[in-house]
């Protein structure tokens, strides 16, 4: 579903590996399996049924090895710098809660996964910040979103697999209305969307965000498609990243205010610095953004 990239880390940590689980534990969903890295002991992949779900460094929570999770931090490098407020849906391991937490300290973040045994585990086993830093919930992702306090997040991201695929239930246009809904004003929505060539269901959930997102979200550049260009030009199976920023009502005054509060800050994903953060990443990605997301969606309908 991911595959990781290399990293150039080299200070290795001399405390002794973490006791971790050896073979299948059993989880409300079926098996959990920890494997350790043999070149480097302090770092692990959890599987989930069979696929790698998360990958962590226990010496390093800003470490990211799944392409995808990197493509996800650069966007939300583009919200103004502090604390945010997260929404985790598919938490899995919590690597980029980990991440998130690292670069932004002091941020609340919810991590939500449907298996609650899973969540206990990786409590257990891995270095995740504690609550109220990063809450775990377990439970239906749209349900969980559904209670969440409408406008208050700066981030909600959709992680969530069964086996290769999203699940129905958190695609479509209402899933994604409920995504826009739980984020404030300028608040950024992140997708992972697995998919095999030619792409019909990205280019389908790329029009339900583009429809919940409101008028002018693909023209304004509030919606994007992140990948690698083998994966965008339908050449093999991989990762796909839609990102998307709610719309920011204009001021009743033109003046604007002077207080901060006022502006909690938006992302501009036409920003060159996002655009220079993806080349610069191990395995480079294309951004499609307006008229070249209008193009690459085509006649798309919206999924229900």
């Amino acid at each position: 579903m991911a595959r990781r990239a290399r990293s150039t880390r080299q200070d290795r940590s001399s405390s002794p590996a973490p006791t971790l689980p050896e073979g299948d534990v059993p989880v409300d969903t079926g098996t959990a399996r920890v494997e350790t890295d043999p070149d480097a002991p302090r770092r692990v992949t959890l599987h989930v049924n069979g696929v790698p779900s998360s990958c962590l460094d226990l010496d390093d929570p800003g470490f990211l090895a799944f392409e995808y999770l990197q493509q996800m931090a650069a966007v939300v490098e583009l919200l103004p710098p502090g604390p945010v407020r997260a929404v985790h849906l598919g938490a899995a391991g919590c690597a980029l809660p980990r991440q998130v937490e690292h670069a932004r300290p002091g941020s609340r973040q919810l991590g939500v996964d449907v298996d609650a045994r899973l969540l206990t585990l990786v409590r257990e086993w891995f270095d995740l910040p504690r609550s109220p830093a990063l809450r775990l919930r377990a439970g239906d992702a749209a349900a969980v979103l559904a209670t969440l306090p409408a406008g208050r997040a700066d981030v909600v991201v959709r992680d969530a697999f069964a086996g290769d695929a999203t699940p129905a239930h958190l695609t479509g246009t209402a899933f994604a209305a409920a995504c826009a809904a739980a984020l404030r004003p300028g608040g950024l929505v992140l997708a992972n969307c697995a998919d095999r060539p030619p792409l019909t269901t990205v280019r389908r959930e790329a029009a339900s965000f583009a429809q919940a997102l409101g008028p002018g979200a693909v023209a304004q550049g509030r919606l994007a498609v992140v990948a690698e260009p083998g994966v965008l030009k339908g050449r093999r199976y991989g990762n796909v990243v839609l990102a998307g920023v709610t719309p920011v009502p204009e001021r009743p005054d033109p003046r604007g205010s002077d207080d901060p509060a006022d502006d909690p800050g938006t992302v501009d994903l036409l920003d060159v610095r996002l655009g220079r953060a993806l080349r610069s990443l191990a395995v480079p990605v294309t951004l499609l953004a307006g008229a070249e997301l209008a193009r690459f969606v085509g006649t798309a309908q919206p999924l229900p």
